[in-house]
């Protein structure tokens, strides 16, 4: 992630990270988790590639009141970058979303998800490569992982995407989410000319933005 790749790699691949592989035709889950009738804070982890990108793709959806990059699927002490990007712990660059379960649910978050990157290439978005890179979902509960479960098996029975989906269900213990450093946090808000930031993060938040920035689901027993 850090070492980014100019000229005519970045063009080549760049479209491959920043925007997914489908269009607005993307279905919606048929199975979720309802809408609470009250303000409830949940968390979700989910890991689609470069966690700067992904930080930056969910911080426009509404109903998420926070988003931090971190690590998760091996033991704290490895959760390091300069560990972590040595290629020798299963953690994987991921996000822990915080939203209100009274105004966005779970399944709407993996429609962002599956909608934001491609998940039919294994431990690769776009020039990062590597089992820190794969898609993952790190279910915290049986209702969480039953709406992944649902929800990819759908897509796949449409054929939505070319390939089928490598995407991992993966447990999530308790306390199983690290955050990364502080200098990874919001860093592509902050750092918006970095090089890598313009060619992949932006334009696939801005694509989040476009179609999720102003919508939501309604309400539901």
């Amino acid at each position: 992630m850090k070492t980014y790749l100019m000229g005519v790699i970045a063009m080549v691949v760049g479209s491959a990270c920043s925007v997914g592989v489908v269009g607005s035709d993307l279905p919606v889950p048929k199975e979720d988790i309802p809408l609470t009738s009250k303000s409830e804070t949940r968390t979700a982890v989910l890991a689609s590639g470069c966690f700067w990108c992904t930080q930056a793709v969910f911080e426009e959806i509404p109903g998420v009141s926070g988003v931090v990059s971190g690590y998760a699927g091996d033991s704290k002490d490895k959760a390091l970058y300069g560990i972590v990007s040595s290629h020798t712990t299963n953690h994987a660059e991921c996000v822990q979303v915080t939203y209100d379960a009274s105004k966005v649910t779970y399944g709407h978050l993996l429609h962002v998800f599956f909608y934001t990157h491609d998940p039919t290439t294994m431990n690769r978005q776009g020039p990062d490569a590597g089992t820190q890179y794969r898609s993952a979902i790190f279910y915290e509960n049986e209702d969480q992982k039953r709406v992944a479960e649902a929800y990819i098996k759908q897509l796949d029975e449409a054929k939505v995407f070319a390939k089928p989906i490598v995407t991992t269900l993966e447990k999530l213990p308790p306390n199983g989410f690290y955050p990364a450093e502080q200098y990874h946090q919001d860093y592509a808000k902050l750092n918006p000319f970095q090089p890598y930031i313009q060619t992949y993060a932006l334009p696939k938040a801005q694509k989040a933005k476009a179609k999720f920035g102003t919508t939501q689901p309604s309400a539901t027993d």
